[in-house]
């Protein structure tokens, strides 16, 4: 079958020899078909190519060299068979002796694409700083991975530790509270193409059936627009293949120290309805984790929750142009909160139960051309997202008024609307991309103090902002190893917001104009190592705030600025080094603090400083053999403070100063089983909970280890986990309940040692 036949241009000899090729990661048959183009050659094959993969190849090649890069580690080799055709087959099969202990053979080499950057380029390439866990197709333990997880394996990502469903994300230092109040997210959380949350705490999506997670670090405003300070958490799932069927099923248990039990199951089906042309993704979970904490009479009584599914239509349109529609749900319940009111216990007094709900619902679609001189996407996703709360208030809600108060209810409902299209290319050596953007979100908050005989309402408030925006990069070659990357968003906000205070239910409105820039400059000396230069910017949108005299006031929204420096390295077998600095001015810092009544109110706390440095280091130290190290250390600190505290330590809260980790791990074959085994060591360093001295914790210097091994043989695989083996007691966090914050001292204890054992079967 001919992919392509066009006759050669007329060129000299030497340009014949040397062609100009420029070719972005694609799939096989695409790539093909491009090179075909560029070079003006037939390239041939016997029946379909397979979809995988294939590498960005650019510059001045000959067309063996090109084709040999495309089809790397595909098992097909290029042979030529004329002056401009050339014939792709099977490479012949090479003996290969396997002695019984030895580890599997490699898998070939694929680079790692990232998106997150709104277009396809490898990371080698990418002048930013950016982390990618890739994720394991077949993972008994997806069921209870999630957020958390992803900041134990990368430097710079921090979670406060309220529990699943609760907790706030941070990076780099961008950390403005550890309390859950109506500020946006400092990170934005993005699912493929579309945004997630806007304001919600992080709903900890479960990463099943996802391809890998990419964590852009570092202020992302000239991309993503608001809510972007700190980075981009970034989640890629795995499409529908219409050209193959494919299933797995996984189920498991797990057991906590002291604790109760648990189980989990997971299932995945891919379904060609039209071969080569519509094909359906189907994804399932649901999962017990058991609780750690007694509460008075009730024996683990934190026990936690979640089920989720997904499914995805992807279709073929031809000519390179692809549709995905794609529905997804979570739904996540913890019966009680987790924290204590002694250092290293892990039981407290009788109180009400405080339980939480995360529901997330999240319908998009996407149509796209990846191919092709231009590469164009539309998309548009739609969350519909609701958080509740209850707190014991029978201590701490007396200045309310209300006789015999029983709970807090604390109901929160998020919409969100994110639409966007953009087309990215070349012209010449510039690459570039340009689009506009429109993003719509609702919040409702409102919280009521309950009695068994009466109800108050003491907060209600409603917010909506629109933005549309439209941005663009450009990538300048300066030479053929020098490149300036220049990019921004000019946009266009206005917030609206409804509040109920002592004397009624006020108004407000407020539009804002602005730009966020984006500057970087990069130098690759070889085509395994790049040394950049950035510099990244970004805004957050205020919104009210109560003052002392009841009155609705305007808060002003954030404004980050950040230069870093960053150098990348791949290293021969699959390894990376990468090196990081930064420093950053962040400017009318909002911040979510404890007011005296036990509820939270959003402030500006002043003028910020965040600077530091991480490094990353995965190395093939022997054959099956894999070291994973890193760290970092971040100092932010307030440098003009508009709270009226007085201030003895002025460190942002939530972020640890530094933090290390280790890994390492050993594939090898036992007979007919291949196993990989290993070991996980952190250490995450102090940290401090609040500005307000009065209620100031601290927080931090836990140690985290954790081993497991994972066995296939015949399509199944056997997972063994266990975590905290050295059965450590620090405390994550120090907060729990608002409204006794205040007089009672509350921790909240690492989960005990747990022991996680799952079973997949592929099909």
């Amino acid at each position: 079958m001919a992919l392509t036949g066009l006759s050669p241009a007329p060129v000299d000899a030497r340009e014949e020899r040397l062609p100009k090729i420029d070719i972005g990661a694609s799939t096989l048959p695409r790539a093909l078909a491009e090179l075909s183009r560029e070079a003006h050659i037939s390239i041939g094959a016997e029946g379909g190519l397979p979809h995988r993969p294939t590498p960005l190849v650019r510059g001045r090649l000959s067309i063996g060299d090109a084709l040999s890069r495309l089809l790397a580690g595909s098992g097909y080799v290029a042979r030529q068979v004329g002056a401009t055709a050339w014939r792709v087959e099977r490479a012949p099969p090479q003996p290969v002796a396997r002695p019984v202990a030895a580890p599997p053979p490699p898998r070939p080499l694929v680079p790692i694409i990232i998106t997150g950057s709104k277009r396809e380029e490898p990371l080698y390439a990418l002048p930013l700083s950016v982390s990618v866990v890739s994720l394991p197709e077949r993972n008994a333990f997806a069921t209870e991975q999630g957020s958390a997880d992803i900041a134990s394996m990368i430097e710079g990502l921090s979670l406060t530790g309220l529990g699943p469903g609760r907790n706030r994300m941070f990076l780099r230092g961008i950390a403005d509270s550890a309390f859950n109040g109506e500020s946006q997210a400092t990170v934005a959380v993005v699912l493929d193409e579309a945004r997630l949350t806007y304001s919600a705490p992080d709903p900890d999506i479960r990463l099943v059936d996802m391809e890998r997670v990419e964590v852009l670090k570092g202020p992302q405003g000239s991309l993503y627009g608001s809510g972007a300070l700190g980075g981009i958490y970034h989640m890629v799932s795995r499409k529908a293949d219409p050209d193959r069927f494919s299933a797995t099923v996984s189920a498991g248990a797990e057991l906590v120290g002291g604790g109760g039990a648990g189980h989990m199951v997971s299932a995945v089906a891919n379904l060609p309805l039209a071969c080569d042309h519509v094909g359906l993704r189907l994804v399932g979970y649901s999962a017990t984790e058991p609780g750690w904490i007694d509460t008075g009479p009730r024996e683990a009584s934190n026990e936690m929750r979640v089920a989720g599914g997904r499914a995805a239509l992807g279709i073929r349109l031809g000519a390179d142009w692809r549709a995905d529609v794609t529905g997804f749900a979570q739904w996540l319940e913890s019966r009680d909160s987790s924290y204590v009111y002694a250092s290293g216990a892990r039981s407290r007094p009788a109180q009400l139960a405080e339980p939480h709900d995360n529901d997330l619902r999240h319908l998009s679609m996407r149509l796209a051309r990846d191919t092709g001189p231009l590469r164009i996407t539309a998309s548009s996703g739609m969350t519909w997202h609701d958080v509740n709360d209850v707190l014991d208030a029978t201590t701490g809600a007396e200045s309310f008024g209300l006789a015999d108060p029983r709970i807090v209810r604390e109901d929160r409902s998020y919409r969100l609307w994110d639409n966007e299209a953009r087309v990215n290319g070349r012209v010449g050596g510039i690459g570039w991309l340009a689009g506009v953007s429109h993003v719509w979100t609702r919040q409702n908050v409102v919280t009521d103090l309950r009695s068994d005989s009466a109800l108050l309402r003491v907060d209600d408030d409603r917010r909506t902002v629109t933005e549309l925006a439209a941005f663009g990069n450009f990538a300048v070659p300066l030479n053929h190893r020098l490149t300036l990357d220049i990019g921004g968003r000019l946009f266009r906000s206005v917030v609206t917001e409804a509040r109920l205070t002592a004397d009624g239910r006020q108004y407000f409105e407020f539009r804002r104009t602005g730009v966020t820039p984006g500057f970087a400059l990069s130098w690759r000396p070889d085509m395994d190592e790049i040394v950049f230069l950035r510099y990244g910017s970004a805004i957050r949108q205020g919104g009210s705030d109560i003052s002392s005299t009841g009155a609705l006031e305007r808060l002003r929204g954030d404004e980050l600025a950040m230069v870093e420096a960053g150098w990348r390295r791949e290293l021969s077998g699959g390894g990376r080094l990468e090196l990081g600095a930064w420093y950053g001015w962040w400017n009318n810092v909002q911040s979510d603090v404890l007011q005296s009544n036990g509820l939270i109110e959003t402030e500006n706390a002043g003028n910020a400083r965040t600077l530091g440095t991480e490094a990353a280091l995965s190395l093939p130290v022997a054959p099956g053999w894999k070291v994973d190290l890193g760290g970092n250390v971040t100092l932010a600190r307030l440098t003009r403070n508009a709270l009226g505290y007085e201030l003895s330590d002025r460190d942002l809260p939530v972020v640890p100063r530094y933090t290390l980790r280790g890994a390492i791990g050993h594939d090898l074959a036992l007979g007919r089983v291949d196993a990989a085994l290993r070991v996980d060591l952190r250490y995450v360093g102090p940290s401090r909970l609040s500005f307000d001295p009065a209620l100031d914790r601290p927080m931090g210097e836990v140690f985290e280890a954790g081993a497991e091994g994972r066995f296939g043989l015949n399509g199944f695989t056997l997972s063994l986990r266990a975590d905290n083996i050295l059965g450590g007691k620090g405390d994550v966090f120090a907060f729990g309940n608002s409204l006794r914050f205040a007089t009672m001292r509350q921790y909240t204890p690492q989960r005990p040692f747990r022991f996680s054992i799952g079973l997949t079967r592929a099909f």
